[in-house]
């Protein structure tokens, strides 16, 4: 288990430095901003990709939902840790690198209280949502599920999915191919994996657990302890939010192509 930790504190940083040296070189007429930002989305995509096949691994291994159980589970957990403190970091050297290029704000000369202050006003759901994953659900996952449920695990690693098109969206912004074919196909690809993995992958669980005990789907919440229930909840609220946010966007990039054609 030490070295899944260690691995994963040296392969996510690893990255992060290395793709930022590439890119620096590779476009030099690129800032720091314009650096750091698409390091970090393709070690965002890399953590992604490795976090979807690992609970594909799992959930088609699992034939029992409730007591199969892989050692990929609690390796996962560990090495991907360090991805979460990672991007944590990466987040911030963005915000920073960005604000310091669009404003004359004096904060932003070095990284102090202030910029760390502004980082987490804007950033703070984002933020939340790594802290949680690492400070409570890891925790939980790791000692407290006393070796039951790795195939419900294994479907919230495959929430995953979404991410790299998340990350392409973004990093082709910063190309400014924005306004391609490439970035429509791609932006349809991340509104489907998303409502599939993150939102529709929660009633997917409830059913499986409900055939594993010959209970139809509806029921099966009343059936489970409640805080089963309200951590699920807790999980799937930002998601929802976060989807809104994704079909606004995505309305406002059809209504702008839709006036220039």
């Amino acid at each position: 288990m030490l070295t899944a930790w260690v691995s994963g504190a040296v392969v996510f940083p690893g990255l992060f430095y290395g793709l930022g040296k590439i890119l620096k070189f590779a476009f030099r007429h690129w800032d720091d901003a314009e650096v750091v930002t698409v390091s970090e989305r393709l070690v965002s995509a890399i953590h992604a990709t490795i976090c979807t096949a690992s609970g594909i691994t799992i959930v088609s291994s699992c034939k029992n939902v409730m007591t199969d159980s892989h050692w990929l589970v609690n390796e996962y957990m560990l090495f991907g840790s360090s991805y979460m403190a990672t991007d944590l970091v990466a987040m911030y050297l963005s915000h920073y690198h960005i604000q310091r290029r669009q404003s004359q704000n004096s904060i932003y000369n070095s990284h102090n209280q202030q910029t760390m202050k502004a980082f987490f006003s804007k950033d703070w759901l984002l933020i939340l949502h790594h802290l949680t994953l690492v400070l409570v659900f890891m925790p939980i996952a790791m000692f407290l599920r006393r070796g039951l449920g790795d195939f419900f695990l294994g479907c919230f690693f495959i929430a995953e999915f979404s991410t790299p098109f998340l990350c392409m969206a973004k990093i082709l912004i910063q190309l400014g191919v924005d306004n391609t074919r490439l970035h429509i196909i791609n932006g349809i690809l991340l509104l489907l994996t998303f409502f599939m993995c993150r939102i529709l992958i929660f009633p997917f669980m409830y059913w499986m657990y409900g055939r594993q005990i010959n209970m139809p789907l509806h029921k099966v919440p009343f059936s489970l302890p409640w805080h089963c229930n309200v951590g699920n909840l807790t999980v799937l609220a930002p998601q929802l939010y976060w989807f809104y946010l994704l079909l606004k966007k995505a309305k406002r990039l059809y209504n702008k192509h839709r006036k220039v054609n």
